[in-house]
């Protein structure tokens, strides 16, 4: 009978505490007890920073609330549009539960939080929510949906993370320079120009070209001159006389060696002793002391010592009054010309009826001016195919970066057989369009380039690094580097980065005004913006940058 009682007793006893319990986690339920928890997150709105949204989270228990037998599950969640992230299991434990989770005592206290959820596509209007459940012994009641923040900063989204890089240039000449010339020989210390000498070969080459210049409307000739010389003996005042005087006759002579009157840009020069034309013979000759007379001339720029040096040299000296000095006896009749080569439209039409007259730098240039992209490749693949032209397979993998098809791009880029910094850059690039930052980084640090330093510059803004980005951006004008200083705290410096008035840049002004507190300066920039990107004015209805402006 005795057992009997203490069996019962101890029923009513666990009764009476299962029922106690219960009351108590069901007390840790309600709505006003939970109010009095107290929940800060730092940012006050989520931001997105490189490719997650970090949370830092601070949840301050009041003295009471917490049951020194409780058992709490915090369950954080990314809530946007018909999608939810969860984040960790928050799990925290009264005094008198033996456990490792982490002890809010029944005094109360703070627990801080941090975690980050990675990004998604609409996580711009995400609110953050606590859930959670209290447990008690045997005994849980699910506790109110605490909402925490809402909406989520996406700014760096606004950088052009399309990468840097430059097509290739050709070298295709608009207007070629050319030079046509003749000329006449003479004898030893004279100045008379011989008949024949007017009948030359090498006058006549002058007379023909002249000819073709006159009759070919592409040619103009920009400028003609006679030039006389006498050769590196018999003293530098004697030759600088003698010279002048073959000038004088070369001068009178250009009317018969041309057909014409001498033009009133005749330019008449007279050189004196030609020792630059010496040199270049000597240079050519076989002649077995040839180093010996180099080496004088290089030591010693008085005209009479050379001349006295190499005439010590009698037996070679010989040979170079035989062979080299009658050479250097002479005036030249000389025209320069403008060519005036293959227009831009010119060069589209020869591309769609002939294009094999192209050569490298033609298609090349022809490729950077026709419209269309599909033609752009089949004339660069055209260069390609007749030159292996390292210039066209990287304009090739620029055209597949415009379209971002980065593997078809890096096929072209792999086949250069000279690859320079700008294919390393350009492989960066690959890796950027691909997502892949480190190997960016990689690419962009080997190529040490202008536009590689810039597209590093993106990619540490893209992974949340804003200082590093700000830093590496500094004096570059455009909208990442705006953005990199805009999200470092920098506003001056990022509205002073802004060069053009496009609609990206009209946000990014937005931003800064929404940032300094300016309503006029939000509402004048998104009105501009409306006008220029609507589907980017569209997207800024719906920032939460925006949100104390609506």
């Amino acid at each position: 009978m005795k057992n009997t009682v203490k069996i019962l007793l101890l029923c009513a006893a666990a009764l009476v505490a299962a029922s106690c319990a219960k009351s108590r986690v069901e007390q840790m339920a309600e709505a006003g007890k939970l109010e009095s928890i107290k929940i800060s997150c730092k940012p006050e709105v989520l931001t997105l920073v490189g490719d997650q949204i970090p949370v830092d989270l601070s949840i301050n228990y009041p003295s009471g609330y917490f049951d020194p037998k409780a058992v709490v599950e915090m369950f954080p969640v990314l809530v946007y549009g018909d999608k939810e992230q969860r984040g960790p299991v928050l799990i925290y434990q009264g005094e008198k539960i033996m456990d490792n989770f982490k002890v809010v005592p029944s005094s109360g206290g703070v627990i801080r939080e941090q975690f980050a959820f990675d990004y998604e596509e609409g996580v711009e209007q995400a609110r953050l929510e606590l859930r959670g459940i209290a447990h008690i012994q045997e005994n849980s009641s699910q506790l109110p949906i605490i909402k925490v923040a809402d909406g989520t900063i996406v700014t760096q989204l606004l950088a052009d993370s399309h990468g840097m890089y430059s097509y290739k240039k050709d070298d295709y000449q608009s207007v070629i320079h050319e030079q046509t010339e003749g000329q006449v020989m003479y004898d030893y210390n004279s100045s008379v120009i011989k008949g024949s000498e007017l009948r030359s070969e090498s006058i006549k080459e002058l007379q023909a070209a002249l000819e073709e210049i006159s009759s070919d409307p592409r040619y103009s000739v920009r400028g003609t001159s006679v030039v006389a010389y006498a050769s590196p003996e018999g003293g530098q005042e004697y030759n600088a006389k003698l010279s002048d005087e073959r000038a004088a006759s070369a001068q009178k002579a250009w009317r018969e060696v041309t057909g014409e009157a001498a033009p009133d840009n005749l330019e008449v020069r007279s050189i004196g002793q030609d020792w630059e034309g010496f040199q270049e013979a000597i240079e050519k000759s076989d002649l077995e002391d040839k180093d010996l007379i180099l080496r004088v001339l290089s030591m010693y720029s008085d005209p009479a010592v050379r001349e006295s040096e190499i005439r010590n040299m009698s037996q070679v000296y010989t040979e170079i009054n035989k062979n080299v000095f009658p050479e250097l006896r002479r005036a030249r009749f000389i025209a320069e010309v403008d060519y005036q080569n293959f227009t831009d439209e010119e060069l589209v039409e020869l591309a769609d009826k002939a294009i094999d007259v192209l050569d490298e730098e033609g298609l090349l240039r022809v490729a950077s001016v026709v419209d269309k992209a599909d033609r752009k490749a089949e004339i660069l693949k055209t260069a390609v195919q007749k030159y292996h032209s390292d210039r066209a397979l990287f304009n090739l993998g620029a055209l597949m970066l415009d379209d971002e098809r980065p593997d078809a791009a890096l096929a072209y880029f792999d086949a250069i057989r000279n690859p320079d910094a700008d294919v390393q850059n350009a492989k960066g690039v690959v890796e950027l369009q691909r997502g892949d930052l480190p190997a960016a980084a990689e690419f962009f640090r080997k190529a040490n380039t202008e536009e590689a330093k810039a597209n590093l510059g993106l990619v540490e803004l893209l992974q949340g690094d804003y200082a590093s980005a700000a830093g590496r951006l500094k004096g570059t004008k455009g909208v990442n580097g705006a953005i990199a200083y805009l999200l470092d705290g920098k506003l001056d410096e990022a509205e002073a980065a802004i060069n053009c008035n496009c609609g990206r840049s009209e946000y990014v002004r937005a931003v800064i005004a929404a940032r300094r507190g300016d309503a006029a300066g939000v509402k004048s920039h998104l009105d501009a913006l409306s006008q220029k990107d609507k589907r980017l004015y569209e997207q800024a209805q719906k920032d939460v940058e925006f949100a104390k402006y609506k």
